[in-house]
């Protein structure tokens, strides 16, 4: 519950952003651009939160496998609350020019830092309490955080959209969404504060200083003992991110802008899809406790690559129906992937780099893969003026992870004791041991 509660507002938070670029940040922080060019320039800023999260994985990852999970835990939760709620309050292009969008950079690069220090210790904090039986469904608790952040910041969105006018949510509405999150965030630090720590981390504590063995950097730990898990994390990320941003971020700028639809239509259809979504995730982690993590992310990697050719079609009708089911299918496509997904990778690393091995893998793909999933979707689509070459855009990344899964060992039923970094150790010789028997 604590890392669900903790993921959710987080998320919360940053995808937040993501709507609100897509929405309103192209006309109030970039208003001298013509639309498809603000809102790209908007997307921009989004994508550079990205940037800052394999900073933070590596950062909060050294820490965590240092010093704990639980630390990290509140820390990226004070950063990421504390950065949203500076957004709610920033004064935009029309007050203080350009100085705007460099503050409101300054919040994204803040946001992307701590969640890229949140995933890797809330996903370990489950897997490393529970068992190997149900790794799977336990782990994926953390993952369903995701979309249920990403279903409150559009039910928030949602609710400012319908009660206000244009006018008052272009003038004051989108703020409200931001200042909320100071709420959340009290919530989730007094649920974080009352947990302890992974067990796992305290036994491999104690077998350091029992072989009286100082700590090196762990994220050089990972490189040196784990360098193919870490390639086949990033690969298996692949895919999962950049359709996601695609059917939750660019979808809004498409229907908006493409396909000519009030914006409510698409936060109607993200809304009910993020339900879903949050539903099936855990489904497909329990799934994976029976019939293994690969045989679910091929399916769902391969899926999301051939989805994309109906996805726009579906959304090009006009129909709230239709869109709704593109959306949806496109999302429980992505949680086949991502519900096995905390278990697969805590699975691949030992408990002295876990935190950094998990981290990077995950983080460093979201540079490559969900940062520019939205930007090189709306340039395919001003350059061509067809959805096709984005279709094709999804396929590429569903082949890239496909290959890369197809490389990866399975996972399922794996004990996490085993650590190749205290395997290649040895007990540290004591002072007195090295010293001259006469004192010279």
């Amino acid at each position: 519950m604590a890392s669900l509660v903790g993921t959710t507002i987080e998320w919360y938070d940053f995808f937040l952003y993501g709507s609100a670029a897509a929405l309103v940040f192209n006309t109030l922080f970039f208003p001298e651009q013509d639309p498809t060019v603000g809102t790209m320039l908007a997307f921009v800023t989004y994508a550079l939160g990205f940037v800052a999260r394999p900073i933070g994985g590596i950062v909060f990852g050294h820490f965590g496998d240092k010093l704990g999970r639980k630390k990290m835990l509140v820390v990226s939760l004070l950063l990421m609350g504390g950065a949203t709620f500076a957004i709610g309050l920033l004064p935009t292009y029309a007050t203080i020019g350009v100085a705007a969008p460099l503050l409101l950079l300054l919040c994204r690069l803040v946001q992307g830092f701590a969640v890229g220090g949140e995933w890797g210790g809330a996903v370990l904090m489950v897997a490393e309490h529970g068992s190997a039986e149900r790794r799977g469904f336990w782990s994926s608790w953390p993952q369903a955080g995701v979309p249920a952040g990403n279903l409150l910041s559009v039910l928030v969105l949602f609710i400012l959209a319908s009660t206000t006018s244009d006018e008052a949510f272009t003038t004051w509405g989108w703020r409200v969404p931001f200042l909320l999150s100071a709420i959340l965030v009290v919530v989730g630090l007094w649920i974080r504060l009352r947990l302890t720590e992974s067990p796992l981390f305290t036994q491999a504590q104690a077998e350091f200083e029992a072989r009286k063995v100082q700590r090196r950097a762990p994220a050089l730990d990972v490189v040196r003992k784990y360098p193919r898990e870490v390639l086949q994390a990033m690969g298996a990320r692949f895919a999962e991110n950049v359709c996601y941003y695609i059917f939750t971020a660019f979808v809004l700028a498409y229907v908006t802008e493409s396909v000519g639809l009030d914006r409510q239509v698409a936060l109607n259809a993200v809304l009910v899809a993020s339900a879903v979504h949050f539903i099936v995730i855990p489904l497909f982690g329990a799934l994976s406790d029976r019939v293994g993590r690969k045989p679910l992310y091929l399916a769902g990697a391969a899926g999301v690559g051939v989805w994309g050719f109906a996805f726009f079609p579906l959304i090009d009708t006009r129909s709230q129906a239709a869109i709704t089911l593109a959306i949806t299918v496109g999302l429980v496509l992505h949680a086949a992937m991502y519900g096995p997904q905390a278990a697969f990778f805590s699975e691949l690393f030992g408990t002295s780099v876990r935190y950094s091995g998990a981290s990077i893998g995950y983080q460093l793909a979201s540079v490559v893969a969900g940062s520019l999933a939205p930007i090189i979707a709306l340039a395919l689509l001003a350059r061509f003026g067809s959805s096709i070459p984005v279709s094709v855009y999804l396929l590429g990344a569903g082949a890239l992870t496909v290959v890369a899964v197809l490389l990866t060992r399975e996972t399922r039923g794996t004990g996490l004791a085993e650590d190749r970094v205290l395997a290649g150790v040895t007990e540290a010789p004591a002072a007195a041991d090295s010293a001259p028997a006469d004192g010279r």
